[in-house]
């Protein structure tokens, strides 16, 4: 029988709570990412050394495609964003690694990253315009469209989700089918495709999340 693809595989339990193999990825990606942060930035100095040039300029890469998209000043959602981006690019090549499945190739991963990003739309919509301003948003440019933006805001979430998640996790199972039916090799230059599809996903997830907060803060309107 095969498994559905929206199952996980439970490892152990916190009391109550299940711990499932896509969580345990992503605790584990984010000790590698935590830990290889702390190790490339000791020692930072004026003078920079190719370890910090390489990592400036990841840094500022980021930021300037932030920027570039919101219209503004990008610092206050690079935190966030560029956490975001550099998570995804990570999970989504995590499923290349021998006996490691990616944790965005099953539906809690993306799930989970979707709020993080519908929660963060509206805490900087009503931090841009305050809670009644904001609210008030919604109503625009008539008040009859107000039904039709609350729904906007939930369809736009699932969709953010169900993209990452339906081409990761297709990703993944082609490779295993071929992996099963021709052999070892065989499947090499698909896993390099997976991992440009990963990569790119990576980006239009970050960058869509970009809009969204953008638009609720207002700051696509802005030169």
């Amino acid at each position: 029988m095969i498994p559905s693809p929206l199952a996980s595989t439970v490892l152990f339990h916190l009391g109550p709570i299940p711990i499932t193999r896509p969580v345990v990825t992503t605790w584990a990606i984010m000790g590698v990412l935590g830990a290889g942060s702390r190790l490339l930035t000791r020692h930072l100095g004026l003078r920079p050394s190719r370890r910090q040039l390489a990592l400036e300029l990841l840094v500022t890469e980021i930021d300037a495609q932030i920027e570039a998209v919101i219209c503004k000043d990008a610092r206050p959602l690079l935190p966030l964003l560029g956490t975001l981006f550099i998570y995804l690019l990570a999970a989504n090549l995590a499923g290349l690694l021998p006996g490691v499945d990616a944790p965005t190739a099953k539906i809690e991963t993306p799930a989970a990253l979707a709020v993080i990003v519908f929660f963060s739309v509206h805490y900087f919509g009503v931090r841009a315009h305050g809670l009644a301003g904001y609210l008030r948003s919604f109503a625009e440019p008539k008040l009859i469209m107000l039904p039709l933006n609350l729904l906007s805001e939930v369809t736009r979430t699932f969709s953010l989700m169900v993209r990452l998640f339906g081409n990761v996790m297709s990703g993944e199972f082609l490779i295993a089918l071929v992996l099963a039916l021709a052999g070892l090799l065989v499947p090499v230059p698909l896993m390099a495709l997976e991992g440009l599809i990963g990569a790119i996903q990576a980006y239009i997830f970050s960058v869509l999340a970009t809009v969204f907060i953008g638009a609720a803060a207002g700051s696509l309107h802005e030169t």
